[in-house]
């Protein structure tokens, strides 16, 4: 029999997330017969190499937990998401790896305002992922990120239209989009900046493949991101990352992210 374990990202990883992460991580893992360990806890001290498990679920992003994990890859443990796919949804990373290979993005320059969107970590706070009404502001915006000590950063022109947000799960055909303006579900309430959806026609297909050309990019099998779709039915991914919480999709996510270790 498998031995599975869970690892929680920390809370500081999980901004008015902490209790949906915690539900699709006992989803996918209470089920196989597994427990969940949370990467605020010492990790070392709950695992050992000698007695490691066969499959981690990890949502973990701490520096010193993804190096643990490493650890065990190496050792022969299969770890999802891998390590390596997780420092890759590194905005600076990732946002190189998409524009890099033709994956719809947003411009960097735009005359209707930018975001500016911390880059060496996941956002931890509202203050890590701002809209900047103008160049003056973001130039401002840009001053106080490194005076929080944030010299990696991702800065994306604003587009209009409407906001879907997408979960998918690399390989199983499992992928669905959401509106949020229709559900008013919202981590720092920036969806409303982009308005009520009008749900512009669009191709769901090239989402969906563009959305999984990133994630075999990334090595990011169990993956979310937004994207902004114009009134003109194009399309633009503007963000990427590792493990959602599925809040809207949990149990057929659910269901997907288990498929993976068949």
């Amino acid at each position: 029999m498998l031995r599975i374990i869970g690892i929680q990202r920390a809370e500081r990883f999980s901004p008015n997330s902490v209790d949906n992460d915690r539900a699709i991580l006992e989803a996918v893992v209470a089920p196989l017969g597994g427990k969940i360990i949370s990467e605020d806890d010492n990790i070392r001290a709950k695992l050992s190499l000698k007695d490691k498990p066969d499959v981690v679920f990890s949502m973990a992003r701490d520096a010193a937990t993804l190096q643990f994990l490493h650890e065990l890859e190496r050792e022969g443990t299969r770890v999802i998401n891998p390590t390596v796919g997780v420092q890759s949804c590194r905005r600076t990373v990732i946002d190189a790896i998409m524009r890099e290979n033709d994956v719809p993005v947003p411009p960097r320059e735009g005359s209707d305002g930018y975001w500016l969107k911390r880059g060496d970590e996941a956002a931890q706070s509202h203050d890590d992922v701002v809209f900047c009404r103008d160049h003056d502001e973001l130039l401002t915006r840009i001053d106080a990120f490194k005076r929080r000590g944030i010299n990696e950063f991702v800065v994306q022109a604003h587009v209009k239209g409407d906001l879907v947000k997408f979960y998918g799960v690399e390989g199983t055909g499992f992928f669905r989009t959401f509106y949020p303006s229709d559900d008013g579900k919202t981590k720092f309430g920036d969806e409303l900046i982009n308005g009520r959806a009008q749900h512009y026609d669009y191709p769901q297909e090239l989402l969906r493949q563009s959305a999984e050309l990133t994630s075999r990019l990334a090595h990011t099998p169990v993956y979310g991101g937004d994207a902004v779709i114009s009134s003109d039915g194009r399309f633009v991914i503007i963000d990427f990352n590792d493990w959602p919480s599925f809040s809207r999709c949990r149990e057929e996510a659910a269901e997907a992210i288990k498929s993976l270790i068949k």
